[in-house]
């Protein structure tokens, strides 16, 4: 299970992007910067964030810790900005936060990554079909003198169609994915040796691990996926089918 903090402060709105993220100050004295789940794109944020953030950490990609911020309903009411204060209401009870990075700033190739560096990032972003990582929005940070991930909502595109569809997950697999547009790209010529060494801490196990950390009620059911341990078991069936489909989605792009 990820921690699980309260919220005692809402600090400040943080006005990039389409879903007004904000700075929160939690009962356990830190910052997190919180994904809300009142906006617009709902939890299927939330669970992309979890999934492509956990799934970092696994592979040794830089990601903010993540936690559970549980917010109470009293806190919008110290807020001036009616706009935060109606998506404070709307997100009462649990929301994801990052870990807050102190002085680190967004990553524009003044100090460019190495290939050690890019080709985990660019192997992760194929896997999960994230392709919101780009010089329009490259979502990376600079800390400590190397690049970290964030902001993965775009990624695991496959949930939003769960409400009209059943889920496909060999479609998923065989989905290809263009990497020319990616902020990362030119450094990686060949990312065959980096799949090869990836896929193989991302067993059955291991995924099932990380899948295991969305909070039950995050899981939205449909007709097609009556349960939460159903939804669950559908987003594990698609990671899984990825994984062992690399000929149809790791080339694509590549030079």
């Amino acid at each position: 299970m990820l921690e699980t903090v309260t919220a005692t402060r809402f600090a400040v709105p943080l006005r990039e992007g389409g879903s007004l993220p904000g700075l929160v100050e939690a009962d356990d004295l830190g910052m997190y910067v919180v994904k809300f789940r009142g906006a617009g794109q709902g939890v299927k944020v939330l669970i992309a964030e979890v999934l492509v953030g956990e799934l970092a950490r696994v592979l040794g990609v830089p990601v903010p810790r993540l936690v559970v911020v549980d917010l109470p309903r009293d806190i919008a009411r110290y807020e001036a900005d009616e706009e935060v204060q109606d998506l404070l209401t709307a997100s009462v009870g649990t929301n994801l936060g990052l870990d807050y990075l102190p002085g680190s700033f967004g990553y524009d190739g003044s100090r460019p990554a190495t290939a050690e560096q890019a080709a985990p990032i660019v192997w992760l972003d194929a896997f999960t079909a994230n392709i919101d990582r780009t010089w329009a929005n490259p979502n990376l940070l600079v800390w400590g003198g190397r690049p970290w991930v964030i902001d993965h909502g775009a990624a695991v595109y496959f949930h939003h169609g769960w409400g009209r569809r059943a889920p496909d997950a060999q479609r998923f697999a065989d989905q290809p994915f263009d990497r020319s547009d990616h902020v990362l790209g030119d450094l990686v010529d060949d990312l065959g040796g980096t799949h090869e060494r990836l896929a193989a801490l991302l067993d059955d196990a291991t995924l099932e691990q990380v899948v295991s950390l969305v909070p039950d009620e995050w899981l939205e059911t449909s007709e097609h996926l009556p349960s939460p341990a159903a939804t669950r078991a559908a987003y594990l069936e698609h990671l899984i089918a990825r994984r062992d489909r690399p000929a149809a989605w790791l080339t694509g792009g590549d030079r």
